[in-house]
């Protein structure tokens, strides 16, 4: 016995499954579309906030001078760049940088052994463990940077060597929480498929855990890099004036008078860094979860 489908016209109307509760005649799949303004909409208000303070800034950057009542600057120039950069501007850009990038380069695969050894029961007394690892979060900075700093110098280590450390010490519980809640939502069969396979752990590691834990790698490098690139405290205080970074210049040049412009510049190039990285850390989660999919 057949069905014949001779003769049946299709209703315009769709069907009842996929029609919006309470207005029978819209289909469902609009709503993706109201979804997508929104999350359009919340990106540009996002984006208009934390860009709309910046505008003085970009303004001040670029003006010899800026008179009141006038809402832009009156006359424009590059005195403020100049004035940055006489001020050691680029050198502390550049050791600001490259004291990030230690700190990130250390603090992100501690911070990952750290998270699995606590994930995994395999660290012990790991209530101890993790209110250690979280201590330099609970301690006053100044009290344990000073403190620090007392034993450092009597173990005569150099101030760089010993501002890294403590750094990294700081940015290993934002390494740690981070990546602990990466290996949490980890699955650990496709290693275990690769070990009965024949892999060893070396293999294991590189070809199947860090590809997988890249995603939240890269967030653990970033909080890091940030805990160096934007210290104070404990740059001056175990520093000791030796290292000098871009957060002490643009706090040398804030606290004199008529360097508006300079502290603008220098505000912003302490702002660039973070804003790339981040760019491009959405980027690669964007192509992670498009290989994945």
């Amino acid at each position: 016995m057949s069905i014949s489908t001779r003769g049946i016209v299709p209703s315009p109307n769709p069907p009842e499954n996929l029609r919006l509760p309470g207005d029978p005649g819209r289909p469902l799949t609009l709503s993706r579309g109201v979804g997508r303004t929104a999350r359009i909409s919340g990106t540009l208000i996002a984006a208009l906030w934390f860009t709309v303070p910046l505008l003085p800034l970009a303004f001040w950057s670029f003006a010899d001078r800026w008179s009141f009542p006038s809402p832009v600057p009156t006359s424009w120039g590059l005195s403020g760049t100049m004035s940055a950069l006489q001020q050691g501007g680029l050198s502390a850009f550049l050791h600001s940088l490259a004291l990030g990038l230690a700190v990130a380069i250390i603090a992100t695969p501690l911070g990952a052994v750290a998270a699995r050894a606590l994930s995994n029961g395999w660290a012990p007394f790991p209530r101890i463990l993790t209110a250690l690892l979280f201590a330099p979060v609970v301690l006053p900075p100044f009290a344990a940077a000073f403190g620090v700093n007392v034993l450092l110098l009597r173990a005569y280590v150099p101030p760089l060597v010993g501002l890294v450390l403590v750094l990294v010490v700081i940015a290993i519980p934002y390494t740690t929480f981070s990546m602990r809640v990466a290996y949490a939502a980890h699955d650990t069969r496709y290693e275990e498929e690769a070990r009965t396979l024949g892999a060893s752990k070396w293999q294991v590691l590189w070809t199947i855990q860090v590809p997988l834990l890249t995603p939240a790698l890269a967030r653990s490098a970033f909080l890091a890099f940030l805990v160096g690139w934007s210290d104070y405290l404990v740059t001056v205080i175990v520093g000791g004036g030796q290292v000098i970074t871009l957060p002490l210049v643009t706090a040398s040049a804030a606290a004199g008078t008529g360097n508006d412009a300079a502290v603008a510049i220098l505000s912003l190039a302490a702002i660039i860094p973070p804003i790339v990285l981040l760019a491009l850390l959405a980027r690669s989660g964007r192509q992670h979860r498009g290989d994945r999919s």
